[in-house]
């Protein structure tokens, strides 16, 4: 596949560049949601490596979200293919979030992996502590299929003992998504 991009009112969706490194490191250096600890970033060389990485990288699953006026980079999607079923997730800097980027660039993902991507069904996780997801998800149509109590640990106590999570499953099939929503 070709170099991926998608553009929306505010916002480029492409794949990753040097150019994204120091945001790239702002939100991974500390990330604020536990499913992304496994992901955190300790030196800018760090993050600059993995986008050397993940640049290469051409099948939609990790591209990065950025202004389409000024370029800066302002969060992430990506997700794992399974055959024909997608798993997919969205970090943002904490600076835009409450904005409405993290809808418009999921529609588009979404869009994008309905419609040239073929996929058939789309799911996400989200720990029951993370409202903003899972609204998001419900504004973008998709169902909550479940919830896995004490499902997984991605952090530890201070003594070492796992912390786990409530997680949710929310997912649409493509039959399910028409591209639009009654409350953009």
């Amino acid at each position: 596949m070709q170099n991926i991009r998608l553009d929306t009112q505010r916002l480029t969706i492409r794949q990753f560049s040097q150019q994204d490194a120091q945001g790239y490191f702002r939100l991974l250096n500390n990330p604020q949601v536990h499913c992304f600890v496994s992901e955190k970033l300790e030196s800018i060389e760090q993050a600059r490596d993995k986008i050397q990485e993940i640049s290469k990288i051409q099948d939609g699953s990790e591209l990065a979200v950025c202004l389409k006026e000024t370029g800066e980079f302002i969060g992430t999607l990506f997700g794992l293919w399974e055959g024909d079923t997608f798993s997919v997730c969205w970090n943002f800097l904490s600076d835009y979030q409450g904005k409405g980027y993290a809808y418009e660039a999921a529609k588009a993902y979404l869009n994008f992996l309905f419609g040239q991507m073929n996929a058939r069904r789309i799911y996400a996780y989200v720990e029951d502590y993370n409202l903003r997801s899972q609204h998001l998800c419900e504004k973008l149509g998709m169902r909550r299929e479940g919830v896995f109590k004490e499902y997984i640990s991605f952090v530890t106590q201070p003594d070492g003992t796992p912390v786990y999570e409530n997680t949710m499953q929310y997912a649409i099939l493509k039959k399910e998504w028409n591209g639009s929503n009654p409350l953009d």
